[in-house]
Protein backbone atom coordinates (compact mmCIF):
# COMPACT_ATOMS: atom_id res chain seq x y z
CA UNK A 1 0.00 0.00 0.00
CA UNK A 2 2.34 2.79 -1.52
CA UNK A 3 1.24 6.60 -1.28
CA UNK A 4 3.56 7.40 -4.07
CA UNK A 5 1.59 4.64 -6.53
CA UNK A 6 -1.62 6.04 -5.68
CA UNK A 7 -1.09 8.93 -6.28
CA UNK A 8 0.24 8.70 -9.72
CA UNK A 9 -2.68 7.01 -10.35
CA UNK A 10 -5.14 10.02 -8.92
CA UNK A 11 -2.91 13.11 -10.91
CA UNK A 12 -3.36 10.65 -13.92
CA UNK A 13 -7.42 11.42 -13.64
CA UNK A 14 -8.74 14.58 -15.10
CA UNK A 15 -10.71 15.98 -12.58
CA UNK A 16 -10.72 19.72 -13.26
CA UNK A 17 -13.59 22.03 -11.62
CA UNK A 18 -15.89 22.76 -14.58
CA UNK A 19 -16.91 25.70 -12.19
CA UNK A 20 -13.58 26.90 -13.05
CA UNK A 21 -12.96 25.66 -16.54
CA UNK A 22 -16.16 25.63 -18.63
CA UNK A 23 -16.06 21.98 -19.69
CA UNK A 24 -13.81 21.03 -17.51
CA UNK A 25 -13.73 17.02 -16.62
CA UNK A 26 -15.35 17.20 -13.17
CA UNK A 27 -14.97 15.24 -10.03
CA UNK A 28 -16.70 11.66 -11.54
CA UNK A 29 -13.85 9.68 -12.76
CA UNK A 30 -11.74 10.28 -9.69
CA UNK A 31 -14.32 9.72 -7.70
CA UNK A 32 -15.28 6.53 -9.40
CA UNK A 33 -11.51 5.24 -8.90
CA UNK A 34 -11.75 6.41 -5.13
CA UNK A 35 -14.84 4.21 -4.60
CA UNK A 36 -13.26 1.51 -5.92
CA UNK A 37 -9.94 1.83 -4.02
CA UNK A 38 -12.25 1.91 -0.28
CA UNK A 39 -14.46 -0.70 -1.70
CA UNK A 40 -11.33 -3.30 -2.43
CA UNK A 41 -9.64 -1.78 0.91
CA UNK A 42 -12.95 -2.83 3.37
CA UNK A 43 -14.66 0.21 3.63
CA UNK A 44 -18.30 0.95 3.71
CA UNK A 45 -18.78 3.97 0.49
CA UNK A 46 -21.35 6.77 0.14
CA UNK A 47 -21.45 8.54 -3.24
CA UNK A 48 -23.09 11.76 -2.65
CA UNK A 49 -24.45 13.69 -5.80
CA UNK A 50 -26.28 16.80 -4.67
CA UNK A 51 -24.97 18.36 -7.77
CA UNK A 52 -25.15 16.03 -10.96
CA UNK A 53 -21.75 15.25 -12.17
CA UNK A 54 -20.11 16.50 -9.06
CA UNK A 55 -19.79 13.96 -6.58
CA UNK A 56 -17.75 13.14 -3.48
CA UNK A 57 -17.36 10.06 -1.53
CA UNK A 58 -17.19 8.96 1.83
CA UNK A 59 -15.46 5.79 2.78
CA UNK A 60 -16.44 4.42 6.90
CA UNK A 61 -14.06 2.08 8.59
CA UNK A 62 -16.60 1.13 11.55
CA UNK A 63 -14.97 0.94 15.32
CA UNK A 64 -15.99 -1.23 17.32
CA UNK A 65 -17.72 1.54 19.61
CA UNK A 66 -17.19 3.66 22.04
CA UNK A 67 -14.51 5.96 20.85
CA UNK A 68 -13.58 8.98 19.22
CA UNK A 69 -14.27 9.62 15.26
CA UNK A 70 -12.20 10.92 13.01
CA UNK A 71 -12.61 12.61 9.48
CA UNK A 72 -10.02 12.85 7.08
CA UNK A 73 -11.25 15.60 4.59
CA UNK A 74 -9.69 16.36 1.38
CA UNK A 75 -10.80 17.92 -2.18
CA UNK A 76 -9.96 15.82 -5.77
CA UNK A 77 -10.98 18.67 -8.04
CA UNK A 78 -8.15 20.26 -9.72
CA UNK A 79 -7.74 23.87 -11.76
CA UNK A 80 -7.33 24.14 -15.29
CA UNK A 81 -4.51 21.96 -16.87
CA UNK A 82 -4.02 25.13 -19.88
CA UNK A 83 -0.55 26.71 -19.45
CA UNK A 84 0.95 23.36 -17.27
CA UNK A 85 4.56 22.98 -18.61
CA UNK A 86 4.30 19.38 -19.87
CA UNK A 87 1.81 16.83 -19.79
CA UNK A 88 -0.12 17.79 -16.16
CA UNK A 89 -1.69 14.74 -16.21
CA UNK A 90 1.23 12.03 -17.08
CA UNK A 91 2.55 12.15 -13.79
CA UNK A 92 6.80 12.28 -13.61
CA UNK A 93 9.24 11.39 -11.01
CA UNK A 94 12.54 13.12 -10.65
CA UNK A 95 14.80 14.13 -7.68
CA UNK A 96 13.07 13.03 -5.42
CA UNK A 97 9.78 14.72 -6.77
CA UNK A 98 6.61 14.25 -8.41
CA UNK A 99 5.41 16.68 -11.15
CA UNK A 100 1.68 16.89 -12.45
CA UNK A 101 -1.47 18.96 -12.15
CA UNK A 102 -2.61 18.06 -8.41
CA UNK A 103 0.55 16.61 -7.09
CA UNK A 104 0.51 19.58 -4.64
CA UNK A 105 -3.12 20.69 -4.15
CA UNK A 106 -4.12 18.32 -3.45
CA UNK A 107 -3.94 14.54 -4.49
CA UNK A 108 -0.50 14.11 -2.46
CA UNK A 109 -2.67 15.12 0.82
CA UNK A 110 -5.76 12.58 -1.03
CA UNK A 111 -3.01 9.75 -1.56
CA UNK A 112 -1.87 9.85 1.55
CA UNK A 113 -5.36 10.15 3.98
CA UNK A 114 -6.41 7.16 1.83
CA UNK A 115 -3.13 5.08 2.38
CA UNK A 116 -3.18 5.86 6.18
CA UNK A 117 -6.75 4.88 6.98
CA UNK A 118 -6.23 1.82 5.27
CA UNK A 119 -3.24 1.57 7.46
CA UNK A 120 -4.64 2.32 10.75
CA UNK A 121 -7.98 0.83 10.31
CA UNK A 122 -5.89 -2.90 10.38
CA UNK A 123 -5.24 -1.61 14.28
CA UNK A 124 -8.27 -2.39 16.63
CA UNK A 125 -9.92 0.96 17.16
CA UNK A 126 -13.26 1.50 18.85
CA UNK A 127 -14.02 4.94 16.92
CA UNK A 128 -15.04 5.35 13.21
CA UNK A 129 -12.15 6.54 10.65
CA UNK A 130 -14.16 8.29 7.84
CA UNK A 131 -12.59 9.57 4.86
CA UNK A 132 -14.23 12.48 2.88
CA UNK A 133 -12.74 13.09 -0.89
CA UNK A 134 -14.62 16.09 -1.43
CA UNK A 135 -15.57 18.10 -4.94
CA UNK A 136 -15.42 21.78 -5.62
CA UNK A 137 -13.55 23.04 -2.96
CA UNK A 138 -11.64 25.17 -5.83
CA UNK A 139 -14.34 27.36 -6.16
CA UNK A 140 -17.54 26.94 -4.07
CA UNK A 141 -17.09 24.24 -1.73
CA UNK A 142 -20.44 22.78 -2.36
CA UNK A 143 -18.48 19.00 -1.91
CA UNK A 144 -17.63 19.74 2.10
CA UNK A 145 -21.09 21.05 2.81
CA UNK A 146 -22.94 18.31 1.40
CA UNK A 147 -20.88 15.65 3.44
CA UNK A 148 -21.59 17.55 6.70
CA UNK A 149 -24.99 17.23 5.88
CA UNK A 150 -24.62 13.81 6.18
CA UNK A 151 -22.07 13.49 8.54
CA UNK A 152 -20.14 14.10 12.00
CA UNK A 153 -17.05 13.79 13.20
CA UNK A 154 -15.45 13.93 16.91
CA UNK A 155 -12.57 15.93 14.82
CA UNK A 156 -11.02 16.58 11.43
CA UNK A 157 -7.71 16.44 9.30
CA UNK A 158 -7.79 18.32 5.99
CA UNK A 159 -5.04 17.62 4.46
CA UNK A 160 -3.90 20.81 2.24
CA UNK A 161 -0.93 21.26 1.74
CA UNK A 162 1.13 22.93 4.33
CA UNK A 163 4.63 21.47 3.71
CA UNK A 164 4.32 19.34 7.12
CA UNK A 165 3.44 22.55 9.26
CA UNK A 166 0.59 22.29 11.63
CA UNK A 167 -2.08 24.57 10.60
CA UNK A 168 -3.97 26.40 13.23
CA UNK A 169 -6.01 29.25 11.97
CA UNK A 170 -6.81 31.00 7.79
CA UNK A 171 -8.16 33.91 6.74
CA UNK A 172 -11.81 34.10 5.20
CA UNK A 173 -13.09 36.25 2.52
CA UNK A 174 -15.91 38.58 1.37
CA UNK A 175 -16.77 39.98 -2.03
CA UNK A 176 -18.63 43.00 -2.76
CA UNK A 177 -19.56 45.13 -5.46
CA UNK A 178 -20.02 48.73 -5.45
CA UNK A 179 -22.00 50.36 -7.84
CA UNK A 180 -21.28 54.19 -7.64
CA UNK A 181 -24.18 56.10 -9.80
CA UNK A 182 -23.82 59.01 -12.09
CA UNK A 183 -26.02 60.58 -14.77
CA UNK A 184 -25.68 60.12 -18.89
CA UNK A 185 -25.29 63.13 -20.63
CA UNK A 186 -23.41 64.46 -24.06
CA UNK A 187 -19.74 65.31 -23.11
CA UNK A 188 -20.46 68.39 -24.42
CA UNK A 189 -23.15 69.10 -21.30
CA UNK A 190 -21.91 69.19 -18.25
CA UNK A 191 -24.62 71.10 -16.47
CA UNK A 192 -26.35 67.50 -17.37
CA UNK A 193 -23.98 65.16 -17.03
CA UNK A 194 -22.80 63.31 -13.42
CA UNK A 195 -19.35 61.35 -13.77
CA UNK A 196 -19.93 58.23 -12.34
CA UNK A 197 -16.02 57.30 -13.04
CA UNK A 198 -14.41 60.39 -11.42
CA UNK A 199 -17.01 59.91 -7.94
CA UNK A 200 -15.85 56.46 -7.85
CA UNK A 201 -12.30 57.95 -7.78
CA UNK A 202 -13.15 59.09 -4.42
CA UNK A 203 -14.18 55.61 -3.37
CA UNK A 204 -11.00 54.38 -4.52
CA UNK A 205 -8.92 56.73 -2.38
CA UNK A 206 -10.64 55.48 0.86
CA UNK A 207 -10.42 52.01 -0.06
CA UNK A 208 -6.81 52.74 -0.08
CA UNK A 209 -7.18 54.10 3.18
CA UNK A 210 -9.01 51.51 4.57
CA UNK A 211 -6.21 49.10 3.63
CA UNK A 212 -3.55 51.43 5.57
CA UNK A 213 -5.97 51.36 8.59
CA UNK A 214 -5.81 47.57 8.21
CA UNK A 215 -2.05 47.19 7.79
CA UNK A 216 -1.16 49.63 10.85
CA UNK A 217 -3.85 48.56 13.07
CA UNK A 218 -4.29 45.52 15.75
CA UNK A 219 -2.85 42.15 14.42
CA UNK A 220 -3.44 38.96 14.68
CA UNK A 221 -0.96 36.43 16.28
CA UNK A 222 -0.99 34.04 13.45
CA UNK A 223 -2.40 35.97 10.55
CA UNK A 224 -1.47 39.86 10.93
CA UNK A 225 -4.08 41.89 9.88
CA UNK A 226 -7.31 41.75 7.06
CA UNK A 227 -7.25 43.00 3.79
CA UNK A 228 -9.24 45.00 0.94
CA UNK A 229 -8.13 45.10 -2.39
CA UNK A 230 -10.00 46.40 -5.63
CA UNK A 231 -10.23 43.49 -7.87
CA UNK A 232 -12.18 44.86 -11.05
CA UNK A 233 -13.64 48.35 -12.42
CA UNK A 234 -15.96 48.40 -15.34
CA UNK A 235 -17.92 51.51 -16.41
CA UNK A 236 -18.77 54.13 -18.76
CA UNK A 237 -19.88 53.46 -22.79
CA UNK A 238 -18.12 55.67 -24.87
CA UNK A 239 -15.77 58.56 -24.83
CA UNK A 240 -18.78 61.42 -25.56
CA UNK A 241 -20.86 60.30 -22.98
CA UNK A 242 -21.15 60.41 -19.17
CA UNK A 243 -20.82 57.62 -17.76
CA UNK A 244 -24.04 56.33 -15.17
CA UNK A 245 -22.30 53.98 -13.47
CA UNK A 246 -18.94 52.69 -12.40
CA UNK A 247 -19.19 49.29 -10.66
CA UNK A 248 -16.30 47.94 -8.50
CA UNK A 249 -15.71 44.40 -7.25
CA UNK A 250 -13.46 44.62 -4.06
CA UNK A 251 -12.44 41.88 -1.51
CA UNK A 252 -12.23 41.76 1.66
CA UNK A 253 -9.93 39.28 3.38
CA UNK A 254 -10.98 38.27 6.85
CA UNK A 255 -9.20 37.41 10.19
CA UNK A 256 -10.78 35.95 13.24
CA UNK A 257 -13.14 38.54 15.40
CA UNK A 258 -13.88 40.28 11.76
CA UNK A 259 -17.39 39.09 10.11
CA UNK A 260 -19.63 39.47 6.91
CA UNK A 261 -21.83 41.95 8.76
CA UNK A 262 -18.49 43.71 10.22
CA UNK A 263 -17.12 43.96 7.16
CA UNK A 264 -20.51 45.25 5.52
CA UNK A 265 -20.96 48.30 8.11
CA UNK A 266 -17.19 49.06 7.57
CA UNK A 267 -18.29 49.69 3.81
CA UNK A 268 -21.23 51.21 4.35
CA UNK A 269 -19.43 53.78 6.69
CA UNK A 270 -17.18 54.45 4.19
CA UNK A 271 -19.66 55.12 1.67
CA UNK A 272 -22.56 57.19 3.77
CA UNK A 273 -19.93 59.39 4.57
CA UNK A 274 -18.82 60.02 0.84
CA UNK A 275 -22.50 60.34 0.20
CA UNK A 276 -22.48 63.30 2.40
CA UNK A 277 -18.97 64.94 1.67
CA UNK A 278 -18.85 64.55 -1.87
CA UNK A 279 -21.63 66.42 -4.19
CA UNK A 280 -23.99 64.06 -6.29
CA UNK A 281 -22.30 61.05 -5.13
CA UNK A 282 -24.75 57.95 -4.69
CA UNK A 283 -24.17 54.43 -4.61
CA UNK A 284 -25.61 50.54 -4.68
CA UNK A 285 -23.64 47.86 -2.71
CA UNK A 286 -24.28 44.13 -2.89
CA UNK A 287 -22.64 41.56 -0.12
CA UNK A 288 -21.77 38.63 -2.49
CA UNK A 289 -20.09 35.08 -1.33
CA UNK A 290 -18.73 34.87 2.15
CA UNK A 291 -16.08 32.99 4.12
CA UNK A 292 -15.48 33.07 7.09
CA UNK A 293 -11.89 32.54 8.60
CA UNK A 294 -10.76 29.84 10.82
CA UNK A 295 -8.84 29.52 13.95
CA UNK A 296 -8.39 26.04 15.68
CA UNK A 297 -7.54 25.54 19.52
CA UNK A 298 -4.28 24.30 20.21
CA UNK A 299 -5.32 22.95 22.99
CA UNK A 300 -7.85 20.59 21.34
CA UNK A 301 -7.26 17.09 21.65
CA UNK A 302 -6.90 16.43 17.72
CA UNK A 303 -4.25 18.97 17.74
CA UNK A 304 -2.38 17.70 20.80
CA UNK A 305 -2.76 14.17 19.14
CA UNK A 306 -1.06 15.30 15.53
CA UNK A 307 1.34 17.15 17.66
CA UNK A 308 2.58 14.38 19.68
CA UNK A 309 2.52 11.70 16.23
CA UNK A 310 4.94 14.21 14.93
CA UNK A 311 7.33 13.40 17.48
CA UNK A 312 9.43 16.49 17.08
CA UNK A 313 8.52 20.25 18.21
CA UNK A 314 5.84 21.67 15.51
CA UNK A 315 6.14 24.35 13.30
CA UNK A 316 2.77 26.41 14.12
CA UNK A 317 1.45 28.46 10.96
CA UNK A 318 -1.44 29.80 9.73
CA UNK A 319 -2.67 30.45 5.84
CA UNK A 320 -3.65 33.77 3.70
CA UNK A 321 -6.25 31.52 1.75
CA UNK A 322 -9.59 29.68 2.75
CA UNK A 323 -10.08 26.08 3.26
CA UNK A 324 -12.84 23.83 4.25
CA UNK A 325 -11.27 23.68 7.72
CA UNK A 326 -13.39 26.75 8.44
CA UNK A 327 -17.16 24.86 7.19
CA UNK A 328 -15.82 21.67 9.45
CA UNK A 329 -15.21 24.34 12.28
CA UNK A 330 -19.04 25.91 11.88
CA UNK A 331 -20.09 22.40 11.97
CA UNK A 332 -18.77 21.83 15.84
CA UNK A 333 -16.00 19.51 14.70
CA UNK A 334 -12.69 20.74 16.00
CA UNK A 335 -10.17 20.16 12.92
CA UNK A 336 -6.82 21.47 11.50
CA UNK A 337 -4.48 21.47 8.14
CA UNK A 338 -1.78 19.61 8.09
CA UNK A 339 -0.49 18.31 4.70
CA UNK A 340 2.32 18.06 2.15
CA UNK A 341 5.25 19.75 0.74
CA UNK A 342 6.18 20.77 -2.37
CA UNK A 343 5.00 24.19 -4.87
CA UNK A 344 3.06 25.17 -7.77
CA UNK A 345 -0.33 25.15 -6.34
CA UNK A 346 -2.08 26.75 -9.89
CA UNK A 347 1.26 27.34 -11.17
CA UNK A 348 2.61 25.99 -14.50
CA UNK A 349 4.83 23.58 -12.81
CA UNK A 350 3.45 21.51 -9.63
CA UNK A 351 5.13 19.28 -7.65
CA UNK A 352 5.02 16.79 -4.15
CA UNK A 353 8.16 16.37 -2.29
CA UNK A 354 7.89 12.48 -1.86
CA UNK A 355 9.94 11.88 0.99
CA UNK A 356 6.94 14.58 2.85
CA UNK A 357 4.84 12.50 1.15
CA UNK A 358 5.64 9.50 3.04
CA UNK A 359 5.75 11.87 6.00
CA UNK A 360 2.63 12.71 5.91
CA UNK A 361 0.87 9.56 5.21
CA UNK A 362 3.17 7.85 8.59
CA UNK A 363 1.87 10.65 10.94
CA UNK A 364 -1.64 10.47 9.64
CA UNK A 365 -1.59 6.68 10.59
CA UNK A 366 -0.60 7.21 13.95
CA UNK A 367 -2.88 10.43 14.48
CA UNK A 368 -5.60 8.32 13.20
CA UNK A 369 -4.71 5.26 15.03
CA UNK A 370 -4.27 7.18 18.41
CA UNK A 371 -6.97 9.00 18.30
CA UNK A 372 -9.48 6.60 17.14
CA UNK A 373 -8.64 3.65 19.58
Amino acid sequence: MNPRDLLADLVAIDSVNPDLVPGGNGESAVVDFCTGWFAANGFETRRLEERPGRPSVVATARGTGGGSSLMLNGHVDTVGLAGYDGDPLKPEVRDGKMFGRGTFDMKGGIAAMMVAAARAKQHPLRGDIIVACVADEEHGSTGTAEVLKHFRADAAIVTEPSHLEVTLAHKGFVWFEVTVEGRAAHGSRPDLGIDAITKAGHFLVALEELGHRLATGPQHPLLGGGTVHASMITGGEEASTYPARCRITLERRTVPGETPDSTTKELTDILDHLTRTVPDFRYRLHRGLARDPFEADPDARIVRTLVDSLGEPPVVRAEPFWTDCALLDQAGIPCLLFGVDGAGAHAATEYVDLASLDRLTDVLTRTTTRFCG
